[in-house]
């Protein structure tokens, strides 16, 4: 489906520039001067302590990837939203430069459809955030591309129209038939890791083992990979959940360490995350040479910065950060956290479904 008017354009909480070139302002460092670093910077402040020893640097990425909580100075989120602009306020613009475009919509779980939670097992999405994503699935192809295994992220929407993506993108399946915005009949289906498969399910129960003695540590089996969660873990603890993790997975050179907010991920080293999964999906919906198409990719996570560069790499499309307090980003946009995409999305969604009554009519 092509949007050929502004009345049927895309009624969701994301914001877009008049042109082009404005979809992608330049990229912002977080610097001193404002009391913000890149992480790159900070962790080497934190790489010594007084006496000039190094301190072990998982931590010290543990610590950065997880900062406390403080208020935000006026000034510096100020000077941050003039270059991540609230997509609330661009709703307009949205409707102008979606015109004569195909929309395809990407989104994050956690954090984005359902707020970050201190038990990763109840990150329910409400009834009527649901309602608002199978409202906008009527419209424009939509997918949701997570972290976590496909089946869980699918048991938690259970919207069968969408297009899943979980365990970073190492794991996509479409919808099995029925589905209009497809181009063909065949069931888009990509398993890239499938090899490591054995190999993930013997570390995650060496890590099982190796953690259960560390209190409110969480190790989750997302099929293509492995989070080790430690939001409730006491700070003090951090370093040696950190050092089991090594541990395990030191004899596995074929995979690799990353982080998120407040988790550890152990995933294949394959070249393939977020980024990818927009792209095989947007080639396997016929889009990938297109100039008319617009992807929007919604996401709080730092895994979710690998879509929004592609986005930016193809200057192209319309990344959203979901979070309140500014940080470096490749996404033009902004949302608040989690409050605001909460409220934004069923609201501003919710008037997709006005716009399927209206062309059913005409």
């Amino acid at each position: 489906m092509v949007i050929s008017d502004t009345q049927s354009g895309l009624a969701m909480a994301i914001a877009v520039a008049m042109t082009e070139s404005a979809l992608f302002p330049p990229v912002v460092p977080l610097v001193s001067r404002n009391r913000y670093f890149t992480r790159k910077k900070l962790l080497k402040k934190l790489e010594a302590n007084g006496n000039g020893a190094r301190i072990n640097a998982l931590l010290d990425s543990m610590r950065a990837s997880s900062p406390t909580r403080r208020p935000t100075d006026t000034e510096d989120h100020n000077s941050w939203i003039l270059h991540h602009p609230s997509a609330l306020n661009m709703f307009e613009e949205i409707m102008r430069a979606s015109k004569g475009k195909q929309i395809v919509v990407f989104l994050d779980y956690d954090g984005t459809l359902s707020p970050i939670v201190e038990d990763p097992d109840r990150a329910f999405i409400t009834t009527e955030m649901r309602e608002a994503v199978r409202d906008v699935a009527k419209l424009f192809p939509t997918a949701i591309v997570s972290g976590r295994c496909r089946a869980k992220v699918y048991n938690f929407v259970r919207l069968s129209e969408l297009y899943y993506a979980g365990s970073h993108g190492m794991d996509i399946k479409g919808p099995a038939k029925g589905h209009t915005h497809r181009k063909g009949n065949q069931t888009v289906l990509c398993q890239p890791a499938r090899e490591f498969l054995p190999m993930i399910d013997e570390v995650y129960k060496a890590l099982m083992e190796n953690v259960k003695y560390i209190p409110g540590a969480k190790v989750e089996n997302n099929k293509f990979c492995l989070s080790v969660h430690y939001r409730c873990v006491e700070e003090k603890k951090w370093g040696e959940l950190g050092d089991q993790v090594k541990l395990v997975i030191k004899d596995y050179p074929q995979l690799r360490l990353t982080q998120g907010r407040k988790v550890l991920e152990i995933r294949p080293t394959i070249k393939w995350d977020k980024g990818n999964a927009l792209e095989f999906l947007l080639e396997s919906l016929g889009y990938a040479e297109s100039d008319d198409v617009l992807p929007v990719y919604i996401g709080d996570d730092r895994t979710d910065e690998d879509a929004f560069r592609v986005l930016r790499e193809r200057g192209q499309g319309l990344g959203i950060l979901v979070s309140k307090t500014p940080k470096e980003t490749n996404a033009s946009y902004s949302l608040q956290e989690p409050s605001e995409a909460s409220y934004a999305v069923p609201q501003t969604f919710g008037g997709v479904e006005e716009a399927v009554r209206t062309k059913a009519l005409e």
